[in-house]
Protein backbone atom coordinates (compact mmCIF):
# COMPACT_ATOMS: atom_id res chain seq x y z
CA UNK A 1 0.00 0.00 0.00
CA UNK A 2 1.51 3.55 -1.18
CA UNK A 3 1.02 6.09 1.64
CA UNK A 4 -0.37 9.29 -0.27
CA UNK A 5 0.68 12.85 1.23
CA UNK A 6 -1.78 15.03 2.85
CA UNK A 7 -1.19 18.65 2.43
CA UNK A 8 -1.76 19.15 6.23
CA UNK A 9 0.20 16.66 7.49
CA UNK A 10 3.25 17.84 5.14
CA UNK A 11 2.74 21.71 6.35
CA UNK A 12 2.71 20.07 10.37
CA UNK A 13 5.49 18.23 9.17
CA UNK A 14 7.71 21.23 7.57
CA UNK A 15 6.56 23.08 10.85
CA UNK A 16 8.06 20.36 13.14
CA UNK A 17 11.07 20.37 10.79
CA UNK A 18 11.78 24.35 11.18
CA UNK A 19 10.87 24.26 14.41
CA UNK A 20 13.65 21.70 15.16
CA UNK A 21 15.75 23.47 13.37
CA UNK A 22 15.29 26.76 15.01
CA UNK A 23 15.52 25.28 18.63
CA UNK A 24 18.96 23.66 17.56
CA UNK A 25 20.77 26.52 16.14
CA UNK A 26 19.33 28.31 19.42
CA UNK A 27 21.21 26.01 21.20
CA UNK A 28 24.43 25.98 19.34
CA UNK A 29 23.98 29.72 19.77
CA UNK A 30 24.16 29.59 23.76
CA UNK A 31 26.68 26.87 24.08
CA UNK A 32 28.74 29.18 22.16
CA UNK A 33 28.32 32.17 24.57
CA UNK A 34 29.23 29.78 27.26
CA UNK A 35 25.23 28.88 28.93
CA UNK A 36 24.79 25.57 29.87
CA UNK A 37 21.49 24.46 27.99
CA UNK A 38 18.70 21.87 29.17
CA UNK A 39 15.77 21.84 26.43
CA UNK A 40 12.20 20.72 27.02
CA UNK A 41 12.52 21.50 30.57
CA UNK A 42 9.22 21.33 32.92
CA UNK A 43 8.71 24.18 35.12
CA UNK A 44 7.04 24.43 38.51
CA UNK A 45 3.50 25.53 37.16
CA UNK A 46 3.28 22.79 34.84
CA UNK A 47 3.90 24.18 31.63
CA UNK A 48 7.60 23.20 29.55
CA UNK A 49 9.97 25.86 28.73
CA UNK A 50 11.84 24.96 24.95
CA UNK A 51 15.40 25.77 26.59
CA UNK A 52 16.48 27.03 29.54
CA UNK A 53 20.08 28.64 29.88
CA UNK A 54 22.13 28.98 32.61
CA UNK A 55 25.08 31.74 32.77
CA UNK A 56 27.66 31.19 35.01
CA UNK A 57 26.71 34.05 37.31
CA UNK A 58 23.57 32.40 37.77
CA UNK A 59 21.21 34.33 35.57
CA UNK A 60 18.61 32.39 34.06
CA UNK A 61 17.24 32.34 30.49
CA UNK A 62 14.07 30.75 28.82
CA UNK A 63 13.88 30.55 24.88
CA UNK A 64 10.54 29.86 23.13
CA UNK A 65 10.83 28.87 19.83
CA UNK A 66 8.63 29.64 17.41
CA UNK A 67 8.75 28.51 13.77
CA UNK A 68 5.63 30.33 12.31
CA UNK A 69 2.89 33.16 12.87
CA UNK A 70 0.43 30.55 13.24
CA UNK A 71 2.39 28.89 15.90
CA UNK A 72 3.26 32.58 18.16
CA UNK A 73 -0.95 33.30 17.72
CA UNK A 74 -2.01 29.67 18.81
CA UNK A 75 0.47 29.43 21.93
CA UNK A 76 -0.09 32.29 24.32
CA UNK A 77 1.60 30.08 27.32
CA UNK A 78 4.75 31.97 26.77
CA UNK A 79 3.78 34.66 29.50
CA UNK A 80 3.90 32.21 32.42
CA UNK A 81 7.54 31.75 31.44
CA UNK A 82 8.31 35.02 32.95
CA UNK A 83 8.16 34.14 36.78
CA UNK A 84 11.01 31.82 35.99
CA UNK A 85 14.08 33.73 34.71
CA UNK A 86 15.49 36.44 34.54
CA UNK A 87 15.35 37.07 30.48
CA UNK A 88 12.89 35.99 27.95
CA UNK A 89 13.58 35.14 24.53
CA UNK A 90 11.46 33.89 21.53
CA UNK A 91 13.89 32.13 18.66
CA UNK A 92 12.61 32.65 15.47
CA UNK A 93 13.76 31.16 11.74
CA UNK A 94 14.68 34.60 9.40
CA UNK A 95 11.69 34.69 7.05
CA UNK A 96 9.16 35.63 10.10
CA UNK A 97 8.81 39.38 10.67
CA UNK A 98 10.28 40.19 13.87
CA UNK A 99 7.79 42.91 14.38
CA UNK A 100 5.21 40.62 15.73
CA UNK A 101 7.09 39.87 18.85
CA UNK A 102 6.51 41.88 22.22
CA UNK A 103 9.27 44.12 22.95
CA UNK A 104 9.77 43.21 26.35
CA UNK A 105 10.94 40.12 24.89
CA UNK A 106 14.80 39.00 23.36
CA UNK A 107 15.05 37.93 19.91
CA UNK A 108 17.18 35.21 18.33
CA UNK A 109 17.09 34.54 14.42
CA UNK A 110 17.86 30.76 14.10
CA UNK A 111 18.40 28.33 11.77
CA UNK A 112 20.09 24.80 11.96
CA UNK A 113 23.31 25.55 11.99
CA UNK A 114 23.69 28.60 14.48
CA UNK A 115 21.88 32.38 15.39
CA UNK A 116 22.06 35.64 16.02
CA UNK A 117 20.77 37.72 18.91
CA UNK A 118 19.04 40.49 17.77
CA UNK A 119 17.45 41.94 20.13
CA UNK A 120 18.62 41.44 23.90
CA UNK A 121 15.68 40.85 26.09
CA UNK A 122 15.26 43.43 29.37
CA UNK A 123 16.49 41.65 32.57
CA UNK A 124 13.69 40.95 35.44
CA UNK A 125 15.92 39.72 38.29
CA UNK A 126 14.62 36.69 40.24
CA UNK A 127 13.70 36.50 43.78
CA UNK A 128 16.60 35.00 45.71
CA UNK A 129 14.15 31.69 46.44
CA UNK A 130 12.58 31.07 43.20
CA UNK A 131 16.45 31.66 41.81
CA UNK A 132 17.57 28.48 44.34
CA UNK A 133 15.06 26.66 42.92
CA UNK A 134 15.51 26.83 39.57
CA UNK A 135 18.76 26.45 39.72
CA UNK A 136 18.18 23.58 42.27
CA UNK A 137 16.06 21.89 39.01
CA UNK A 138 18.31 23.01 36.26
CA UNK A 139 21.10 20.77 38.16
CA UNK A 140 18.77 17.89 39.12
CA UNK A 141 17.29 17.85 35.12
CA UNK A 142 21.04 18.44 33.90
CA UNK A 143 21.98 15.35 36.21
CA UNK A 144 19.18 12.83 35.43
CA UNK A 145 19.85 13.46 32.00
CA UNK A 146 23.41 12.73 32.08
CA UNK A 147 23.23 9.96 33.86
CA UNK A 148 20.34 8.18 31.24
CA UNK A 149 22.74 9.16 28.61
CA UNK A 150 25.88 7.80 30.49
CA UNK A 151 23.92 4.82 31.88
CA UNK A 152 20.67 4.03 30.28
CA UNK A 153 18.01 2.87 32.06
CA UNK A 154 20.05 1.35 35.25
CA UNK A 155 20.02 3.31 38.70
CA UNK A 156 23.31 5.06 38.83
CA UNK A 157 24.75 4.85 42.28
Amino acid sequence: MTAIPVEGATARESRADMTKCVACGARRYLRACGFSVVCEAPLPNGRRADLIALATDGVLRIVEVKSSYADFRADLKWPQYRGYCDRFYFAIPASLDPAIFPNDAGLIVADAHGALLTREAPAFPLAPARRRSMLLRFAAMAADRYCLLAFGDEQAN
